[in-house]
């Protein structure tokens, strides 16, 4: 089940449109299963070594860089979304909203 679960969201991540991030709880709910967004976050931490997954457009509900320490160097995570356009300060999305992904109305 866990690796199938793993696929299914590297599947979801990877439509993320550069320039947008999205949450682990709107993966979760995209995905049929609400309440493992935890589970999310497990998938996130084990795709770091998949270049085709862009981890970095995930973020917890508030828009904070929560799986930043998960990335090569104290910045990477901010300094990936900033050269899309997405503006982070104090690890925090500025205007999240303007740049919130919904993937269960996108897909």
């Amino acid at each position: 089940m866990e690796a199938n679960f793993f696929e299914r969201v590297y599947t979801l991540v990877k439509q993320i449109p550069e320039g947008k991030v999205t949450s682990y709880g709107a993966i979760a709910k995209a995905l049929g299963t609400a309440k493992s967004a935890r589970m999310v976050g497990w998938a996130m931490n084990a795709s770091h070594t998949i270049d085709s997954v862009p981890a970095h457009r995930v973020v917890n509900r508030k828009g904070l860089l929560t799986g930043k320490h998960h990335f090569d160097g104290t910045t990477l995570m901010q300094q990936l979304l900033e050269n899309e356009g997405v503006k982070v300060v104090n690890n925090q999305i500025v205007d999240f909203d303007k740049h919130f992904w919904q993937p269960k109305l996108e897909i």
